[in-house]
């Protein structure tokens, strides 16, 4: 017969933690009433967060436990700050459009104004065909390199 490993016999299949402990009942979910939400949300409105007093005497005021006041503010928070979170996403959206829209809109204005000469350019070929040069302008061919270069 062939020899066992020494680790076979303490093998064991599945998670190590898998067989310590039953697991837990997971506790139903609490629902609170209209007047409670209502309560709960117009106090986190004026503050966001409750001093232990406050919490408990908010608690006791809508017969509530001290835990159920205090996760419901915990989960409020979370859902504040991802809300927050999406409104300052829309806006910086909102404001690349416009500032893209206000770019777009300084392009097209500058191709409808002709091109202040510039005096240097005006006594030099070169740089008086390349100022007068518009790469983004469709229709403008140059039709000469040597001398003076015309843009048609």
């Amino acid at each position: 017969t062939a020899a066992l490993s020494p680790f076979a016999a303490t093998r064991r299949i599945g998670h190590p933690y898998q067989n310590r402990t039953p697991p837990k009942r997971k506790k139903p979910r609490t629902s609170f009433s209209r007047v409670q939400i209502c309560e709960l949300e117009k106090r986190f409105h004026r503050q966001k967060y409750l001093a232990s007093a406050e919490r408990a005497t908010l608690a006791k005021a809508l017969k509530m436990t001290d835990a159920q006041v205090k996760t419901w503010f915990q989960n409020r928070r979370t859902k504040w700050r991802r809300q927050t979170a999406e409104e300052r996403e829309a806006e910086r959206q909102q404001a690349n459009r416009l500032m893209l829209h206000l770019q777009q809109e300084a392009f097209q204005k500058s191709l409808s104004q002709p091109l202040p000469q510039d005096p240097l350019c005006m006594h030099n070929s070169s740089l008086y065909a390349l100022q007068n040069l518009q790469p983004w302008a469709e229709d403008n061919k140059v039709t000469s390199v040597s001398g003076l270069a015309s843009v048609v």
